[in-house]
């Protein structure tokens, strides 16, 4: 169940309030492996363009995977010729690590990055920010699969991203779009809750970010992109596709098991509409039927072919019994986490007790009408049995939600629910950067400065098998 505010629960969306002049509003960043070529007129042609048409100050950081070449000699003219361009440097890559180390200490409330070949046109930049400014989105990502995008790139890597993304729908039924453009931005708050969550430290980052956010309930925008491919582009495929489909392996996995904390991301009530008290419409409840219903029905059907199946070897009764109570344990476990919207292994235990004593007034119902239909007939037809046991389920169906939502899973109200679970993991490895030169607010060892956000980051691998390409 969704909670009300508590430490680690971001705060309800607003408009970012207007900043101080020259506080940047927006961080760029563009993480870096060898690219001493395309680096300059990046950034040249990155900070025009925003220095021309963005509203509100901003920053561009260069964040340099340990590059080999005089990459951190071009980063670090640039930023001693523009003011709104900073430089850091780790000595590891993985695109994914060198995001979560800038975004970690930047201070900027909207966060954003791009690739270093600006494959993507710069005229999509302030429609990706500007619904996290307005408090409208959390996250916000450049989609290159929607209807209205213009692509240019060969059909090879056309065939490679949609099957990539129909692998993502439906494995981890990801409603996004396009997880791997190179174009996302998110709000500095989300990403001090989210961060800590995602594992990955190279190309699958992305994929997972997104994955999280929206399972936790918070709203991606999508940006129709204009996008040329870089036929220069060094990115192994083979091998980025392997490592993608071992990180949705994993977090496929993950979410299946509930091990992830994703109730401490959602937003608090009153931020989603569907959450508030509304006279005469109980909250929730629509959500709540449509996921009870669909539970029902297959745990029906389950329940059904279990009781064809014990009943070969013995009576009605007792099939009746075994097939309810096998029935009951799995639609208990798939309401408390599809209908109820219950993660982790909390309270486990008492909800299946609890929904056992539901089990025993279904068996209730369920066996009198049997009682019933035999005191009726001496030997009744098989057809005649299933029929009078859905007519029963169906009663007892409805007894079953109305228990289920008033005691088992109940909605919990401010000052009864229960204080967060301390997450207690190692924090990451520290980047290591001149502080002066990146101007960030926070240091980048995994802290929050917001007293009120307390968890700390899972430990990624020591070590990455992707390269930054």
């Amino acid at each position: 169940m969704r909670t009300d505010s508590s430490p680690g629960t971001l705060p309800a969306r607003e408009h970012l309030p207007a900043a101080p002049a020259g506080t940047p509003v927006l961080d760029v960043v563009i993480p870096v492996y060898n690219e001493e070529k395309d680096l300059q007129p990046c950034v040249r042609r990155l900070h025009e363009h925003l220095d021309r048409t963005f509203p509100y100050a901003f920053r561009i950081t260069i964040a340099d995977n340990a590059s080999t070449d005089t990459t951190p000699q071009v980063a670090g003219r640039l930023a001693a010729e523009i003011p709104e361009v900073t430089t850091c440097r780790l000595e590891q890559k993985g695109r994914g690590r060198a995001l979560r180390a800038v975004w970690s200490a930047s201070d900027a409330p909207v966060l954003a990055y791009m690739d270093v070949d600006l494959s993507t046109d710069l005229n999509a930049l302030l429609p990706l920010v500007a619904p996290l400014i307005s408090g409208h989105s959390d996250l916000a990502i450049g989609s290159r699969l929607a209807r209205s995008s213009r692509v240019v790139r060969g059909p090879k890597r056309e065939f490679i991203s949609r099957a990539y993304n129909l692998i993502l729908r439906g494995s981890l039924q990801a409603r996004f779009s396009d997880a791997q453009c190179g174009f996302k931005a998110i709000r500095r708050d989300v990403a001090q809750v989210l961060l800590p969550l995602v594992e990955d430290t190279g190309w699958f980052f992305d994929t997972e970010m997104l994955v999280l956010a929206e399972r936790a309930g918070l709203r991606i925008h999508e940006v129709p992109v204009d996008w040329v491919d870089d036929p220069d582009s060094t990115v192994h495929i083979v091998r980025t596709a392997t490592d993608d489909l071992k990180g949705v392996w994993r977090v496929g996995r993950a979410l299946a098991t509930g091990s992830l904390p994703l109730d401490r991301i959602a937003r608090p009530f009153g931020d989603d509409p569907r959450d508030r008290d509304i006279k005469d419409v109980p909250k929730g409840l629509a959500r709540q039927l449509v996921g009870f219903c669909v539970v029902g029905a297959l745990s029906t059907l389950f329940y059904l072919l279990l009781y064809s199946g014990f009943r070969v070897f013995s009576g009605s009764q007792i099939a009746n019994a075994l097939a309810l109570l096998v029935s009951a344990v799995a639609n208990t476990a798939a309401n408390r986490r599809l209908t109820f919207g219950v993660r982790g292994r909390g309270g486990a235990v008492r909800h299946q007790a609890q929904g056992l004593v539901v089990f025993g007034i279904g068996l209730a119902l369920t066996s009198g009408s049997l009682a019933a239909l035999n005191a009726a007939t001496s030997e009744p037809a098989h057809s005649t049995e299933l029929a009078v046991l859905v007519a029963a389920n169906l009663a007892a169906t409805v007894l079953r939600f109305l228990l289920f939502r008033a005691w088992v899973f109940p909605d919990r109200r401010e000052g009864d629910s229960p204080a967060p679970v301390p997450y207690h993991t190692t924090p990451y490895e520290t980047a290591s950067y001149d502080t002066a030169s990146f101007r960030a607010g926070a240091a980048a060892d995994g802290t929050w400065p917001d007293a009120t956000l307390q968890l700390l980051p899972v430990r990624p691998h020591d070590t990455d098998s992707r390269d930054l390409r």
